[in-house]
């Protein structure tokens, strides 16, 4: 029971605390990343592998090393997967944005909110009016909701500490280079695919919480099968289509990054976000992480008995 425990003691310290505002190990970690990455860097696949590989191999490993040590004394096993589970989930901090931006927006702090898109994804907002300002944020607020507490979770509950962090190491470096962009397109190629291998199926585990958790199952699996295929994205796809299902809106369009735009399709059938949808997705967002922490749970309790094997 030390897993399921822990992965439940840390998502509630992430309720409570959110992330650590000094000394965050996901900012050092993305800080000694990019000192690699000065070091590692080419316009290559292979160049961006070898990055990729050791970034997230050394994350693992540690992990692993923390998860042996640990195994056979289970209040140390318990505490450090719940260190290690406050330490990658983001979900707490993802609401605070949402909230913020919600409260930008209300108040027709334009300029304001569009500084502070940046905080949840890379457009370019120079241009946003308060509708695509709001739906901008309604979107990363769906996407982060995988990357940010259902994958790790699922990770956490299959694999424990390893699982955890290693998750979150990928997901970071995609963060940092899986753009399409001149810069990153090659050597951001290894972190992005990664990525979207670890979040193919939590990415539709978050969608099938969402209809559970927004009560509108039907209209959201049917949004999420119609609509998922039009999002460039596999696994961001499921998620925003399932969140425009449960929402009853309409998401997707093109988005500019600055140097390269992307269509993301059309997703729903609803009115396009307005203001008002900002905190019901914060709120929907919520519930699904609630969701998410129990199936966790009961992963880490059946896996975790077989933990010998790491």
């Amino acid at each position: 029971m030390s897993r399921a425990l822990g992965l439940v003691l840390g998502f509630a310290a992430d309720r409570l605390f959110g992330d650590p505002r000094r000394y965050h190990p996901v900012a050092g970690f993305g800080r000694a990343a990019a000192r690699v990455e000065k070091q590692l860097y080419g316009d290559s696949r292979r160049r961006g592998t070898g990055y990729t590989a050791v970034l997230v191999g050394g994350t693992a490993v540690l992990g692993l090393a923390v998860e042996r040590v640990t195994r056979n004394h289970p209040i140390l096993h318990t505490a450090a997967t719940a260190a290690a589970t406050w330490t990658v989930l983001g979900a707490r901090s993802l609401e605070r944005e949402a909230e913020t931006m919600a409260g930008l927006l209300e108040e027709k702090d334009i300029p304001g909110a569009r500084d502070r898109l940046s905080h949840l994804c890379a457009r370019d907002a120079t241009d946003l009016e308060a509708d695509e300002l709001a739906r901008a944020t309604v979107e990363s607020i769906a996407e982060n909701t995988s990357d940010a507490c259902v994958a790790p979770l699922l990770w956490g509950g299959v694999l424990g500490i390893p699982g955890l962090l290693g998750y979150r190491a990928v997901n970071t470096l995609d963060a940092m280079v899986g753009y399409k962009s001149p810069k990153y397109l090659n050597f951001g190629w290894a972190s992005a695919r990664l990525d979207d291998v670890l979040n193919l199926v939590p990415a539709r585990v978050c969608a099938a919480l969402t209809g559970l958790a927004a009560g509108r199952v039907d209209d959201t699996v049917r949004v999420w099968r119609r609509d998922a295929a039009k999002h460039p994205s596999p696994n961001a796809g499921p998620v925003e289509a399932a969140f425009a299902g449960a929402l009853g809106l309409t998401l997707g369009g093109t988005n500019s990054y600055g140097s390269y735009a992307e269509d993301r399709g059309t997703l729903g059938d609803g009115p396009a976000p307005a203001v008002a949808d900002v905190r019901r997705t914060a709120d929907l967002a919520r519930r699904v992480g609630i969701a998410a922490v129990g199936v966790a749970a009961v992963l880490g309790t059946v896996l975790g008995k077989g933990k010998r094997w790491i």
